[in-house]
């Protein structure tokens, strides 16, 4: 008899912070897939509050036990997100859609990855009403301008972002 071969799916972002939206495509993925990597980018093209550490420490805090079948990894690149699909054994990358505007970027991201490696697949996960407008930049901003957080991020998150406004300009 032959045995089926692990799926395995790899779900990137800079997760600056991880959000209750970033957590809820987890948990969706994770029933998807026999493995689901968490893939934190180091992004160049953007200036982080946290760090690289900090946030494949903190993704790696939230995502535990939230699994529905997988086993979450959380892993940190600073590569093409194609070669840290494969160097992974990824087969999929999994994106989530926030609105309709986010479909043209996406789906521009992803032609791009199916000529790099065109035996990778990429699937859209809509997310949940509740957080289709949560974004991390908007949780900075927030946050940055005293605002309440708690609504978009875990408890542990909030601590951290404050923690790091609170030691100086970014």
């Amino acid at each position: 008899m032959a045995t089926k071969a692990e799926r395995v799916g790899f779900y990137p972002g800079t997760f600056d912070p991880v959000t209750f939206g970033h957590l809820d495509i987890i948990v969706r993925a994770s029933g998807l897939f026999d493995r689901l990597i968490v893939g934190v980018a180091s992004n160049p093209g953007k200036v982080p509050l946290l760090s690289l550490e900090e946030r494949i420490e903190m993704v790696r805090a939230e995502s535990a036990g939230l699994s529905r079948q997988a086993v979450i990894e959380v892993v940190g690149f600073d590569t093409l997100l194609v070669d840290a699909v494969r160097a992974h054994g990824a087969t999929t990358i999994v994106r989530g859609l926030r609105a309709v505007s986010d479909f043209d970027f996406e789906a521009q991201l992803s032609g791009a990855n199916r000529r790099l490696a065109p035996e990778l697949e990429t699937i859209f996960l809509l997310a949940s009403e509740q957080h289709r407008s949560t974004a991390s930049r908007i949780v900075k901003e927030i946050a940055r301008l005293g605002g309440d957080i708690r609504g978009f991020v875990p408890q542990n998150t909030v601590r951290l972002v404050l923690s790091k406004l609170a030691d100086g300009p970014t």
